[in-house]
């Protein structure tokens, strides 16, 4: 007996042993592990924008500033501001930011207020503050304020995700921070609205709600459409007949139409766009139909499935994490993207009305690839915490 007692505890002994060596290796596995399919593709990403952004930008940095760098130098400033704000992300628990999800929340909330005060107007609507020599804009930090409420409202409140009461309050909370953005910049409502939509869609069994939200969203789109004023009528307008008036309202679509017509299958090579001298700020939201000019149908196809697979990493890590807030983290981040990007190419392609909204990586916009780099290093900091699994996939 004595024997069998002593090998009992002698196992005993050996499967704690067991169990503390394998907690050991799994947090230095998640301390030392880098996503490098995603670290490789934001270098193709950056790489490729940055290219473009100087092939788009060079002749009209010329011709403002006296040099061809202009818009380059600015966003690659912002660039290595956000690369170390996503390498020091990506070294971060994530998990930490679940506390914070409120402070940061109402951080957003108050820079949209203050937008509807001091905001800088440009184009029509009024998206920057000023602060010193730089403009910054808030609603950006909104969209990621945003993912970071809804994945800490779903991971603590599970079950009120699939009741009707915890939908609406999730809903009204998220609304909040959308409704001061509504008045100047609808793109921005919409992308806002539209993350917490599929976020709530993924995590919920109750499916009828969302059809009923998707209804009473159309609805308030019109109503925001109809009513915002005439600046919003003017671009319906445009959208549906943008040859009607060319020379004014219908200016920045038909050259971008143009760009798109002219490029052919392989385009008309690396800087040769002529386009881009016609159409207003080609380096911000319309970049795409430079692209598409330069680079042909074949670049915009190639560029179109980084992005494809930008999402799926990201699907991939979201669904290999091993806890609810670092997924739906992810899945909020991938979300935001693909709406980003399909917004953006169906500005260009005039498949819907004129938004503003940017190309991820792509576009110039200081603000916009500042915060989608700490969505990034977010994105890393998860996949830490997702087992040996995603390696094999």
């Amino acid at each position: 007996m004595s024997t069998r007692t002593a090998e009992r505890k002698r196992s005993r002994f050996f499967r704690k042993q067991d169990k503390i060596i394998s907690r050991e290796l799994s947090k230095r596995r998640a301390s030392s592990y880098v996503d490098y399919t995603l670290v490789l593709l934001l270098i193709l990403l950056m790489g490729f924008g940055f290219l473009m952004l100087y092939s788009t930008s060079s002749y009209s940095s010329y011709m403002t500033y006296g040099h061809s760098f202009h818009y380059l130098i600015r966003q690659g400033s912002f660039a290595i501001l956000g690369l170390a704000a996503m390498l020091a992300l990506a070294r971060m628990d994530y998990r930490k930011l679940c506390g914070l999800r409120w402070p940061i929340y109402i951080l957003a909330w108050g820079g949209t207020l203050l937008l509807l005060v001091f905001g800088r107007s440009a184009n029509g609507s009024t998206r920057w503050l000023r602060l010193g020599p730089v403009s910054v804009q808030p609603s950006e930090i909104a969209k990621t304020a945003v993912i970071i409420l809804t994945a800490g409202l779903i991971s603590l409140h599970p079950r009120l995700v699939n009741q009707w009461k915890g939908l609406v309050l999730f809903s009204l909370a998220q609304l909040a921070l959308a409704a001061p953005i509504l008045k100047e910049n609808m793109s921005t409502s919409i992308i806002v609205v539209g993350i917490v939509f599929f976020m709530l869609l993924i995590a919920s069994r109750e499916r009828r709600a969302f059809f009923y939200a998707g209804l009473i969203g159309l609805g308030l789109g019109t109503a925001g459409v109809v009513f915002g004023g005439a600046y919003r009528l003017a671009r319906i307008r445009v959208w549906l007949h943008p040859e009607l008036d060319a020379s004014d309202k219908g200016y920045q679509t038909m050259q971008a139409l143009y760009a798109i017509g002219s490029g052919g299958l392989f385009g008309k090579g690396l800087g040769e766009s002529m386009q881009k001298q016609f159409i207003p700020e080609a380096q911000n939201d319309m970049i795409f139909s430079v692209i598409t000019e330069e680079l042909g149908i074949f670049g915009a196809v190639i560029l179109i499935i980084l992005y494809l697979v930008l999402i799926w990493r990201l699907t991939m890590i979201a669904m290999y994490c091993k806890d609810l807030f670092g997924s739906f983290l992810v899945i909020g981040i991938a979300v935001h993207m693909g709406l980003q990007v399909l917004m953006n190419i169906a500005v260009v392609t005039n498949s819907m009305p004129n938004t503003g909204v940017t190309l991820p990586f792509v576009s110039y916009g200081g603000s916009a690839l500042l915060m989608t780099m700490i969505e990034m290093g977010i994105a890393l900091s998860v996949s830490k915490n997702t087992g040996p699994g995603l390696d094999q996939v």
